[in-house]
Protein backbone atom coordinates (compact mmCIF):
# COMPACT_ATOMS: atom_id res chain seq x y z
CA UNK A 1 0.00 0.00 0.00
CA UNK A 2 1.27 3.43 -0.99
CA UNK A 3 0.26 6.21 1.43
CA UNK A 4 0.63 9.96 0.93
CA UNK A 5 0.29 12.39 3.85
CA UNK A 6 -0.08 15.99 2.68
CA UNK A 7 0.71 18.46 5.44
CA UNK A 8 2.87 15.89 7.22
CA UNK A 9 5.34 18.38 8.66
CA UNK A 10 2.90 19.79 11.19
CA UNK A 11 2.36 18.45 14.68
CA UNK A 12 -0.72 16.40 13.69
CA UNK A 13 0.74 15.22 10.38
CA UNK A 14 4.00 14.06 11.91
CA UNK A 15 2.21 12.20 14.70
CA UNK A 16 -0.11 10.63 12.15
CA UNK A 17 2.86 9.48 10.08
CA UNK A 18 4.53 7.79 13.04
CA UNK A 19 1.33 6.18 14.32
CA UNK A 20 0.22 4.95 10.90
CA UNK A 21 3.60 3.38 10.17
CA UNK A 22 3.55 1.61 13.52
CA UNK A 23 0.18 0.09 12.63
CA UNK A 24 1.14 -0.60 8.99
CA UNK A 25 4.86 -1.45 8.90
CA UNK A 26 4.78 -2.73 5.31
CA UNK A 27 3.24 0.45 3.85
CA UNK A 28 5.23 2.78 1.60
CA UNK A 29 4.70 6.25 3.10
CA UNK A 30 5.44 9.56 1.36
CA UNK A 31 5.26 12.82 3.31
CA UNK A 32 4.68 16.24 1.74
CA UNK A 33 4.95 19.66 3.37
CA UNK A 34 6.86 22.92 3.18
CA UNK A 35 9.40 21.68 5.73
CA UNK A 36 10.11 18.78 8.04
CA UNK A 37 11.94 18.21 11.29
CA UNK A 38 15.34 16.58 11.04
CA UNK A 39 13.86 13.63 12.90
CA UNK A 40 11.42 12.89 10.07
CA UNK A 41 13.88 13.65 7.28
CA UNK A 42 16.40 11.21 8.73
CA UNK A 43 13.84 8.44 9.25
CA UNK A 44 14.37 5.76 6.54
CA UNK A 45 10.75 4.69 6.90
CA UNK A 46 9.51 7.84 5.15
CA UNK A 47 10.07 9.59 1.84
CA UNK A 48 9.93 13.29 2.66
CA UNK A 49 9.18 15.74 -0.16
CA UNK A 50 9.39 19.45 0.62
CA UNK A 51 7.18 21.77 -1.41
CA UNK A 52 4.15 24.03 -1.52
CA UNK A 53 0.67 22.50 -1.76
CA UNK A 54 -0.40 25.62 -3.64
CA UNK A 55 2.02 24.69 -6.44
CA UNK A 56 0.03 22.36 -8.68
CA UNK A 57 3.07 20.97 -10.47
CA UNK A 58 4.43 19.64 -7.18
CA UNK A 59 1.10 18.05 -6.31
CA UNK A 60 1.01 16.42 -9.75
CA UNK A 61 4.36 14.73 -9.21
CA UNK A 62 3.19 13.23 -5.92
CA UNK A 63 -0.05 11.93 -7.38
CA UNK A 64 1.54 10.41 -10.48
CA UNK A 65 2.62 7.57 -8.18
CA UNK A 66 -1.10 6.84 -7.62
CA UNK A 67 -1.21 6.56 -3.83
CA UNK A 68 -3.84 4.17 -2.51
CA UNK A 69 -4.53 6.34 0.54
CA UNK A 70 -4.17 10.12 0.92
CA UNK A 71 -4.37 12.00 4.20
CA UNK A 72 -5.04 15.64 3.28
CA UNK A 73 -4.10 17.93 6.18
CA UNK A 74 -2.61 20.86 4.26
CA UNK A 75 -4.26 24.19 5.04
CA UNK A 76 -3.82 27.87 5.62
CA UNK A 77 -5.14 28.19 9.18
CA UNK A 78 -8.20 30.21 10.14
CA UNK A 79 -6.70 33.52 11.23
CA UNK A 80 -4.26 33.64 8.32
CA UNK A 81 -6.99 32.72 5.82
CA UNK A 82 -9.15 35.55 7.17
CA UNK A 83 -6.36 38.11 6.87
CA UNK A 84 -5.04 36.86 3.53
CA UNK A 85 -8.06 35.89 1.41
CA UNK A 86 -6.04 35.09 -1.73
CA UNK A 87 -3.69 32.74 0.08
CA UNK A 88 -6.54 30.90 1.78
CA UNK A 89 -8.35 30.46 -1.53
CA UNK A 90 -5.18 29.32 -3.31
CA UNK A 91 -4.31 26.61 -0.79
CA UNK A 92 -7.49 25.62 1.00
CA UNK A 93 -9.84 25.67 -1.97
CA UNK A 94 -7.91 25.66 -5.26
CA UNK A 95 -5.23 23.30 -3.97
CA UNK A 96 -7.84 20.82 -2.79
CA UNK A 97 -9.82 21.08 -6.02
CA UNK A 98 -6.67 20.41 -8.03
CA UNK A 99 -5.96 17.37 -5.87
CA UNK A 100 -9.39 15.99 -6.68
CA UNK A 101 -9.10 16.81 -10.38
CA UNK A 102 -5.73 15.10 -10.63
CA UNK A 103 -7.10 12.00 -8.92
CA UNK A 104 -10.01 12.02 -11.39
CA UNK A 105 -7.64 12.32 -14.35
CA UNK A 106 -5.50 9.43 -13.13
CA UNK A 107 -8.60 7.29 -12.64
CA UNK A 108 -7.40 5.15 -9.75
CA UNK A 109 -9.97 6.24 -7.11
CA UNK A 110 -7.75 6.69 -4.03
CA UNK A 111 -9.18 6.77 -0.53
CA UNK A 112 -8.88 10.31 0.89
CA UNK A 113 -9.15 11.33 4.53
CA UNK A 114 -9.68 15.10 4.55
CA UNK A 115 -9.11 17.36 7.57
CA UNK A 116 -12.22 19.50 7.51
CA UNK A 117 -13.34 21.71 10.39
CA UNK A 118 -16.28 22.42 12.67
CA UNK A 119 -15.55 26.02 11.69
CA UNK A 120 -17.87 25.42 8.73
CA UNK A 121 -20.73 26.04 11.17
CA UNK A 122 -21.61 29.46 12.51
CA UNK A 123 -24.39 31.68 13.68
CA UNK A 124 -26.55 30.74 16.66
CA UNK A 125 -24.13 29.20 19.15
CA UNK A 126 -27.06 27.88 21.19
CA UNK A 127 -28.03 25.37 18.52
CA UNK A 128 -27.01 21.72 18.69
CA UNK A 129 -25.18 20.75 15.52
CA UNK A 130 -26.24 17.45 13.95
CA UNK A 131 -25.31 15.65 10.75
CA UNK A 132 -28.21 17.43 9.05
CA UNK A 133 -27.23 20.96 10.09
CA UNK A 134 -26.36 23.07 7.05
CA UNK A 135 -22.96 24.79 7.07
CA UNK A 136 -23.18 28.54 7.65
CA UNK A 137 -19.56 29.62 8.06
CA UNK A 138 -18.67 33.06 9.37
CA UNK A 139 -15.08 33.03 8.13
CA UNK A 140 -13.24 32.53 4.84
CA UNK A 141 -11.51 29.49 6.30
CA UNK A 142 -14.83 27.90 7.22
CA UNK A 143 -16.25 28.71 3.79
CA UNK A 144 -13.29 27.14 2.02
CA UNK A 145 -13.54 23.98 4.12
CA UNK A 146 -17.29 23.74 3.54
CA UNK A 147 -16.84 23.95 -0.24
CA UNK A 148 -14.21 21.22 -0.19
CA UNK A 149 -16.53 19.02 1.89
CA UNK A 150 -19.15 19.33 -0.85
CA UNK A 151 -16.58 18.58 -3.54
CA UNK A 152 -15.31 15.51 -1.67
CA UNK A 153 -18.88 14.26 -1.43
CA UNK A 154 -19.60 14.77 -5.11
CA UNK A 155 -16.31 13.33 -6.37
CA UNK A 156 -16.99 10.28 -4.19
CA UNK A 157 -20.54 9.99 -5.55
CA UNK A 158 -19.14 10.03 -9.08
CA UNK A 159 -16.59 7.34 -8.21
CA UNK A 160 -13.54 9.56 -8.79
CA UNK A 161 -12.29 9.19 -5.19
CA UNK A 162 -13.35 7.46 -1.98
CA UNK A 163 -13.34 10.35 0.51
CA UNK A 164 -14.24 10.85 4.11
CA UNK A 165 -14.22 14.39 5.58
CA UNK A 166 -13.55 14.68 9.29
CA UNK A 167 -14.88 17.91 10.72
CA UNK A 168 -12.38 18.54 13.49
CA UNK A 169 -13.13 20.26 16.78
CA UNK A 170 -10.55 22.76 18.04
CA UNK A 171 -7.37 20.78 18.67
CA UNK A 172 -5.84 21.30 22.10
CA UNK A 173 -3.24 21.14 23.47
CA UNK A 174 -1.08 21.93 20.45
CA UNK A 175 2.65 21.63 21.30
CA UNK A 176 5.25 24.15 20.19
CA UNK A 177 4.68 27.84 19.61
CA UNK A 178 1.42 29.74 19.00
CA UNK A 179 0.30 29.82 15.36
CA UNK A 180 -2.02 31.99 13.27
CA UNK A 181 -5.12 29.92 14.00
CA UNK A 182 -7.81 31.99 15.70
CA UNK A 183 -8.26 29.12 18.17
CA UNK A 184 -4.58 29.10 19.13
CA UNK A 185 -5.32 30.61 22.54
CA UNK A 186 -7.17 27.45 23.60
CA UNK A 187 -3.85 25.64 23.55
CA UNK A 188 -1.90 28.64 24.82
CA UNK A 189 -3.85 28.91 28.07
CA UNK A 190 -2.65 25.40 28.94
CA UNK A 191 0.72 25.18 27.20
CA UNK A 192 2.30 28.51 28.12
CA UNK A 193 1.53 28.48 31.89
CA UNK A 194 2.81 24.91 32.16
CA UNK A 195 6.04 26.09 30.55
CA UNK A 196 6.40 29.02 32.94
CA UNK A 197 5.21 31.64 30.45
CA UNK A 198 2.48 34.28 30.51
CA UNK A 199 -0.59 33.75 28.32
CA UNK A 200 -3.89 35.47 27.64
CA UNK A 201 -7.33 34.56 26.35
CA UNK A 202 -9.39 36.93 24.16
CA UNK A 203 -12.93 35.86 25.10
CA UNK A 204 -15.07 35.92 28.20
CA UNK A 205 -14.10 32.92 30.38
CA UNK A 206 -17.69 31.64 30.22
CA UNK A 207 -17.35 31.15 26.42
CA UNK A 208 -17.70 27.52 25.40
CA UNK A 209 -15.84 25.58 22.70
CA UNK A 210 -15.81 22.11 21.11
CA UNK A 211 -12.35 20.54 21.63
CA UNK A 212 -10.40 17.35 20.96
CA UNK A 213 -6.83 16.34 21.80
CA UNK A 214 -4.08 15.63 19.23
CA UNK A 215 -3.95 12.03 20.43
CA UNK A 216 -7.62 11.45 19.65
CA UNK A 217 -7.41 13.28 16.31
CA UNK A 218 -4.65 10.97 15.09
CA UNK A 219 -6.56 7.93 16.34
CA UNK A 220 -9.68 9.09 14.48
CA UNK A 221 -7.79 9.76 11.23
CA UNK A 222 -6.43 6.23 11.20
CA UNK A 223 -9.85 4.84 12.07
CA UNK A 224 -11.43 6.79 9.19
CA UNK A 225 -8.92 5.35 6.74
CA UNK A 226 -9.92 1.82 7.71
CA UNK A 227 -13.68 2.31 7.25
CA UNK A 228 -15.29 0.96 4.11
CA UNK A 229 -17.32 3.37 1.97
CA UNK A 230 -20.59 1.49 2.37
CA UNK A 231 -20.30 1.74 6.15
CA UNK A 232 -19.99 5.54 6.00
CA UNK A 233 -22.81 5.98 3.50
CA UNK A 234 -23.46 8.60 0.83
CA UNK A 235 -22.65 11.57 3.06
CA UNK A 236 -18.90 11.41 3.57
CA UNK A 237 -18.81 14.27 6.12
CA UNK A 238 -18.46 13.32 9.77
CA UNK A 239 -18.61 15.66 12.78
CA UNK A 240 -16.01 14.18 15.11
CA UNK A 241 -16.90 13.73 18.79
CA UNK A 242 -15.37 16.11 21.29
CA UNK A 243 -15.89 17.92 24.59
CA UNK A 244 -17.94 21.06 25.15
CA UNK A 245 -15.92 23.13 27.62
CA UNK A 246 -15.72 26.74 28.74
CA UNK A 247 -12.46 28.64 29.00
CA UNK A 248 -13.07 28.88 32.74
CA UNK A 249 -13.47 25.11 33.02
CA UNK A 250 -10.15 24.64 31.22
CA UNK A 251 -8.49 27.05 33.64
CA UNK A 252 -10.05 25.28 36.63
CA UNK A 253 -8.78 21.92 35.36
CA UNK A 254 -5.32 23.37 34.83
CA UNK A 255 -5.34 24.60 38.42
CA UNK A 256 -6.44 21.20 39.68
CA UNK A 257 -3.69 19.42 37.76
CA UNK A 258 -0.80 21.89 38.09
CA UNK A 259 -1.61 24.09 41.08
CA UNK A 260 -2.85 27.66 41.72
CA UNK A 261 0.49 29.32 40.97
CA UNK A 262 0.31 28.16 37.33
CA UNK A 263 -2.98 29.89 36.53
CA UNK A 264 -1.62 33.17 37.88
CA UNK A 265 0.18 33.40 34.54
CA UNK A 266 -3.15 33.85 32.71
CA UNK A 267 -4.90 37.12 31.89
CA UNK A 268 -8.06 38.13 30.04
CA UNK A 269 -7.26 40.43 27.11
CA UNK A 270 -10.29 40.95 24.81
CA UNK A 271 -9.59 40.82 21.07
CA UNK A 272 -12.42 41.88 18.76
CA UNK A 273 -10.93 40.25 15.66
CA UNK A 274 -10.63 36.86 17.33
CA UNK A 275 -14.03 37.19 18.98
CA UNK A 276 -15.65 37.94 15.62
CA UNK A 277 -14.64 34.47 14.45
CA UNK A 278 -14.38 32.08 17.40
CA UNK A 279 -17.58 33.23 19.09
CA UNK A 280 -19.56 32.19 16.00
CA UNK A 281 -18.49 28.55 16.39
CA UNK A 282 -21.28 26.42 17.93
CA UNK A 283 -19.91 24.41 20.86
CA UNK A 284 -22.70 21.84 21.09
CA UNK A 285 -22.73 18.78 18.81
CA UNK A 286 -24.78 15.62 18.47
CA UNK A 287 -22.27 13.15 17.04
CA UNK A 288 -24.49 10.09 16.77
CA UNK A 289 -23.11 9.12 13.35
CA UNK A 290 -19.49 9.39 14.46
CA UNK A 291 -20.22 7.46 17.65
CA UNK A 292 -21.89 4.65 15.70
CA UNK A 293 -18.92 4.50 13.31
CA UNK A 294 -16.50 4.05 16.21
CA UNK A 295 -14.89 7.49 16.45
CA UNK A 296 -13.86 8.56 19.95
CA UNK A 297 -13.31 11.65 22.10
CA UNK A 298 -11.29 12.42 25.22
CA UNK A 299 -12.74 11.55 28.61
CA UNK A 300 -12.31 15.03 30.10
CA UNK A 301 -10.09 18.13 30.11
CA UNK A 302 -7.93 16.83 32.93
CA UNK A 303 -7.04 13.81 30.80
CA UNK A 304 -6.04 16.12 27.95
CA UNK A 305 -3.82 18.20 30.23
CA UNK A 306 -2.18 15.20 31.89
CA UNK A 307 -1.49 13.57 28.51
CA UNK A 308 0.14 16.78 27.29
CA UNK A 309 2.32 16.97 30.40
CA UNK A 310 3.46 13.36 29.93
CA UNK A 311 4.08 13.73 26.20
CA UNK A 312 6.11 16.92 26.67
CA UNK A 313 7.96 15.64 29.77
CA UNK A 314 6.90 18.64 31.87
CA UNK A 315 7.92 18.27 35.51
CA UNK A 316 5.40 19.32 38.16
CA UNK A 317 5.66 18.65 41.86
CA UNK A 318 2.09 17.50 42.31
CA UNK A 319 2.19 14.89 39.51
Amino acid sequence: MHVLIIGAGGFIGSRLAMEFRQNNPSASISLFDRQFSEFLKNDPGFTCVEGDFGDQTQTDMLLEKKPDLIFHLAAVVSGEAEKNFDLGMEVNLKGSLHLLEKCRALGHQPRIVFASSCGIFGGDVRQVITENTAPKPRSSYGTQKAIVDLLMNDYSRRGFVDARCLRLPTITVRPGKPNAATSSFLSGIIREPLNGQQASYPVDPASEFWILSPKQVVKNFIHAAALEAEVIGEDRCINLPGLTVSVQHMIDCLEKVAGPEVIQRLTYEPDRFLQSIVLTWPPHFDTQKADQLGFTADRDVEEIIRNYIREENIQLQNL
